[in-house]
C-alpha cells in the first residue's frame, strides 16, 4: 500500500483511514448541502500566502517580460532634455527656498535588465514612466533626478531618461536657457 508516491511505512498511526480512503457522499445529502465542494480558483486564493517555492513566481514573472534596446536620443532631443533638467534644478532650487509647492513632472526613463540570468542582461531593458513631484536635481555629481511619488521617493539616473513632461507645461513658458 502507498500513501502518494511512497509505501506506507509499517505501523503507520492513521494506517486504518488512509485504507478507507476519501468518504463519498451522496449529490444532495446534508453534509454536501452544508459543504459544497470548493472552486479550484478559490482554493488558490485561500493558499496563495503560502508561496512553497518564494521567488518563483517573480522569476517566472521576469522571464514574461517584453525587454527592449535602450534608445539612444539624438543632438537635438539631448540638448531639450539638458535644458529641461537645467530648467527643474534652477526651479526646485528657488521654490524650496521660497517654501513653494514642488513642481510635478511625468519622466519617462529606461530601466535596464537586473535578472542576470535572462539573456536581455545588459543589453536591454524596459521604459517606465513614473509621475511626482520634484525633490531635488542633481545635474553634476550623482546625475540623478529625485521625485516624490504616491509609492514614495524615486531617483531616477538621468542618463536614462527619455523624455520630461510637465503639467501645466513650465519648460515653454520658462526663459531659463542652458548652453
Amino acid at each position: 500500500m502507498t500513501l502518494g508516491y511512497m509505501p506506507m511505512p509499517d505501523g503507520f498511526r492513521y494506517r486504518q483511514i488512509a485504507l478507507k480512503g476519501r468518504p463519498v457522499h451522496a449529490k444532495w445529502d446534508s453534509f454536501s448541502l452544508r459543504h459544497p465542494p470548493m472552486s479550484v480558483s478559490r482554493w488558490a486564493k485561500i493558499f496563495s500566502p503560502f508561496d512553497a517555492l518564494r521567488g518563483f513566481s517573480e522569476a517566472i514573472s521576469s522571464r514574461e517580460t517584453e525587454y527592449t534596446a535602450r534608445i539612444e536620443p539624438d543632438d537635438d532631443r539631448a540638448n531639450e532634455l539638458s535644458r529641461r533638467l537645467g530648467i527643474l534644478r534652477e526651479l526646485s532650487l528657488n521654490r524650496r527656498n521660497a517654501g513653494l509647492d514642488r513642481i510635478s513632472v511625468t519622466v519617462r526613463y529606461f530601466v535596464p535588465c537586473a535578472d542576470k540570468e535572462h539573456p536581455a542582461f545588459g543589453n536591454a531593458g524596459t521604459y517606465e514612466t513614473v509621475t511626482g513631484a520634484v525633490l531635488r536635481t542633481d545635474t553634476e555629481s550623482e546625475r540623478t533626478l529625485s521625485l516624490q511619488t504616491p509609492r514614495g521617493t524615486a531617483v531616477i539616473n538621468l542618463d536614462g531618461i527619455l523624455s520630461i513632461t510637465a503639467k501645466p507645461d513650465i519648460f515653454s513658458s520658462c526663459l531659463i536657457n542652458r548652453p
